[in-house]
């Protein structure tokens, strides 16, 4: 792949503008027009910084043990300075009212939503309709709130382990008024757009539940590597994917619930990520390789401590 074709992904994957991409490239608008239109070349230092650029944004399946290491001492370090994570943040309207603006942005945007996070923070906290919007991404928006609500209760309440029942309440909840069978699994067979994963057949949908859930509430036993477990238990859980549509935003509910239980941040995954998202979710899926994902669940972990450090 070109440089200017590598630019032109990171500009489609990233949603930045030219301006933005330069600076992160630290070259003038000018010079980055030249490379994207293919007028002139980068030099060593630039091209590593686009390749780098590139890797962050479509994924890099090659991430090593060693990376993970590094990460996991960075977060050691964090969760000496956040112990408590979950009780900072029900204690703190202002802290819980953020996560729930980024977690609800980028959980929808994620699954195409054209929402800007100013829409979002106008739809949940002052009940604005945006103009020119649809219906079913102004309900999206108020669902992911009610479903949030839900779990953070959950684990206030103490509940030490989820059931099928649960899973269902989840999804009734985010995606209520949008299908008529929310809270409800397929009926049918159903392929994961752009990628080659193969799901549950539907009349296994109940056998593969009941093995998640005892892996997934495998979160009481300490001894787990526990951003290991965040990452296979997603990646299980997507591939099961047990309704016909919300997969995705109940299974990072879950992820949710796993590090708080864990005394973690919040996972953030950002939109910006979202195709190496993908690609590391099926990386872990049919090659059985949780290395980059588990990279990138880390990655998610810091992106909700740093709302912990902004809002401290």
């Amino acid at each position: 792949m070109t440089i200017t074709q590598k630019l032109h992904q990171i500009q489609k994957y990233s949603g930045k503008t030219q301006e933005e991409l330069a600076r992160d490239l630290g070259v003038s608008f000018p010079t980055l027009n030249s490379w994207i239109n293919g007028k002139s070349q980068p030099r060593t230092k630039a091209t590593e910084k686009i390749n780098s650029l590139y890797l962050e944004y479509l994924g890099d399946t090659s991430i090593g043990i060693n990376i993970l290491e590094k990460k996991n001492k960075e977060l050691q370090r964090l969760k000496q300075q956040f112990p408590e994570p979950f009780s900072l943040i029900m204690s703190r309207k202002d802290i819980y009212d953020d996560f729930l603006l980024s977690l609800t942005y980028h959980t929808n945007s994620i699954e195409g939503s054209t929402f800007n996070e100013p829409d979002v923070k106008a739809v949940l906290f002052d009940d604005v309709t945006i103009p020119n919007k649809s219906v079913r991404e102004h309900q999206e928006a108020k669902n992911h709130q009610g479903a949030l609500g839900f779990v953070m209760r959950w684990i206030r309440d103490k509940n030490n382990a989820i059931d099928e029942e649960f899973i269902k309440h989840i999804h009734q909840i985010l995606m209520n008024g949008i299908m008529h069978n929310a809270g409800e699994y397929r009926k049918h067979s159903v392929r994961i757009a752009g990628v080659n994963v193969p799901t549950s057949n539907y009349l296994s949908i109940d056998g593969h539940l009941s093995e998640f859930i005892e892996t997934f509430n495998q979160f009481q036993k300490k001894s787990l590597n526990q951003v290991e477990h965040i990452a296979q238990t997603h990646a299980i859980f997507e591939q099961i994917h047990p309704f016909s549509d919300g997969n995705g935003r109940v299974g990072r509910l879950l992820m949710l619930i796993i590090a708080l239980k864990y005394n973690l941040a919040p996972v953030l995954i950002k939109k910006e990520k979202k195709q190496a998202y993908y690609t590391y979710l099926e990386e872990s899926q049919v090659k059985n390789n949780s290395i980059p994902l588990t990279s990138l669940i880390f990655d998610a972990l810091f992106e909700g401590y740093k709302l912990l450090i902004t809002n401290t």
